[in-house]
């Protein structure tokens, strides 16, 4: 069975999409499309912008959604038979599986990244991967911190995973982390504490959005990051969607079920190959290719 991984925050390229755009008639339509449906010329951005343009979160959720879901629906031979996508790209794989329209997925991954944005200006906070540690000790050590807020974000992958919260809650993290035998905590470059209880309010914000948009029966079932299980049912994706932004990406969970349920061939479809790297972790003898 073919399944095929969409990535999310982080995989962002000065560049992504130009090729892409120059290559294909189908392709500038889309990305036309999308600067009169954001109001701002997010191709400009993409193609000419700088690494710092590219790392606002308004922009980038929007510019890796655009790379991902063009690539995606522009394929001669896109048939998938089961789709995930890490945080930001679970919404580039609702669109790829036509859960989601392409219109109503950006439009919702805008408000998203918008809302993200704004909650990370209001309360400042930062994210850490912590390598060569067992998920259990991670979630363990990150618990008994009890004056900040620092929880488990992403289970990546076996030995990497990403804490997310306060500032002062994150370093108190990785000072007892690293003391108990993780072999690095390195500080992330992000705008603020992904995936954890500090983005209540984008939360919130995106739920009324999430809810007037509609969902409908996908093509081939998705496997969300909230519970790396599969779903099919609009109203429970709706529902995980939500939770996503507060709960913890479930992505070394996800890909061990999605072999389970009989994967034989992973595609990264999007910019870069974190998530080939990461599958490479959980499983050496799947077939991964990355399609950009």
């Amino acid at each position: 069975m073919k399944a095929y991984v969409f990535p999310g925050q982080g995989s962002q390229f000065v560049g992504m999409g130009k090729e892409l755009y120059e290559s294909s008639d189908e392709a500038k339509k889309y990305f036309e499309k999308a600067d009169k449906i954001l109001g701002f010329e997010i191709t400009k951005i993409m193609f000419e912008g700088t690494d710092d343009d590219l790392k606002q979160t308004k922009v980038t959720q929007p510019a890796i959604f655009l790379h991902s879901v063009i690539r995606a629906l522009t394929l001669d031979d896109f048939k998938p038979d089961m789709v995930a996508g890490h945080s930001l790209g679970e919404f580039s794989a609702l669109v790829a599986n036509k859960a989601l329209t392409f219109e109503d997925g950006l439009k919702l991954v805008s408000a998203r990244a918008q809302a993200m944005q704004k909650a990370c200006e209001e309360n400042p906070s930062t994210m850490a991967a912590i390598l060569g540690m067992e998920d259990e000790k991670v979630a363990s050590i990150c618990a008994s911190i009890k004056d900040e807020v620092v929880v488990p974000a992403n289970y990546n992958c076996p030995g990497q995973i990403v804490i997310s919260g306060s500032n002062k809650g994150v370093d108190i993290a990785c000072e007892k982390l690293t003391d108990a035998g993780a072999l690095r905590a390195i500080k992330l470059n992000v705008g603020g504490a992904f995936h954890s209880p500090l983005m209540e309010p984008a939360k919130l914000e995106l739920e009324e959005a999430i809810h007037s948009t509609t969902v409908s029966k996908p093509i081939c079932p998705i496997y969300q990051n909230v519970t790396g299980q599969v779903v099919s049912n609009p109203d429970i994706i709706k529902r995980n969607l939500i939770a996503q932004l507060t709960a913890p990406v479930k992505w070394t969970q996800t890909m061990n079920q999605m072999l389970r349920d009989g994967a034989t061939s992973f595609t990264e479809v999007g910019p870069g190959r974190v998530l080939s790297g990461l599958i490479k972790k959980v499983n050496r003898q799947v077939e991964i290719t990355s399609i950009g």
